[in-house]
């Protein structure tokens, strides 16, 4: 049975998050939806991560088994089809090794917070940035950030339904760059589900 690694992107604000859930649609739904209604399978699709309510995904790395043998490109574009009007959108899809998991294969993920600091209101940018109108110290936030660098216990930062088995997680980049009014916070580090993703479940607007 072939399997499928997926690249996908998608505007979360009218879902509950990637996981399946009792209380709203979701991304992981949405695209289970398309890949039973090309080839009539009750498909399982598996994600590099689980995503909160309102998060974005600019190139998420999702995989699933299908009996039924699809040229890569046709699949990509069948799903896209079937998957309007969702703005949810299949980048690429290639067969890979039975081998290969979206989550335990990972080698990196990414995280980037936007913030934008100034006094007037958001127009382009509403959902997907945070407005902060007091001028920040991007310099010190920075610096102050560093100290986070590395292996450490974030119990203070965890959700009380964090299913993490532990607070301590390792942390291999948090950036914090300024380019006009716009700032990013910008993490990156590997491990499964813990408080730095659990945490988003707070979120301000523009988590991506």
């Amino acid at each position: 049975m072939p399997r499928y690694k997926l690249i996908i992107e998608y505007d979360g604000a009218p879902f509950c998050g990637w996981q399946i859930q009792d209380n709203g649609a979701s991304v992981q739904g949405a695209l289970q939806d398309a890949v039973k209604a090309i080839c009539g399978e009750q498909v399982r699709v598996y994600g590099a991560g689980r995503t909160d309510a309102g998060v974005h995904a600019l190139a998420q790395v999702a995989h699933c088994d299908i009996a039924r043998h699809f040229v890569p490109g046709r699949l990509r574009d069948g799903l896209n089809a079937h998957l309007r009007p969702h703005p949810i959108g299949v980048l690429s899809a290639e067969i890979v090794p039975d081998s290969f998991d979206a989550r335990f294969s990972a080698t990196r993920r990414h995280y980037r917070y936007r913030i934008s600091n100034r006094r007037a209101n958001l127009a382009l940018d509403i959902g997907r940035a945070w407005r902060l109108p007091r001028p920040l110290d991007t310099d010190a936030m920075h610096t102050a950030a560093q100290k986070l660098i590395g292996k450490h216990d974030f119990t203070t930062f965890r959700d009380s339904e964090c299913q993490a088995k532990s607070p301590e997680k390792t942390l291999d980049q948090l950036d914090v760059v300024r380019d006009g009014d716009a700032v990013d916070g910008r993490l990156a580090g590997l491990g499964r589900r813990g408080p730095l993703e659990r945490r988003r479940s707070r979120r301000r607007p523009g988590r991506t």
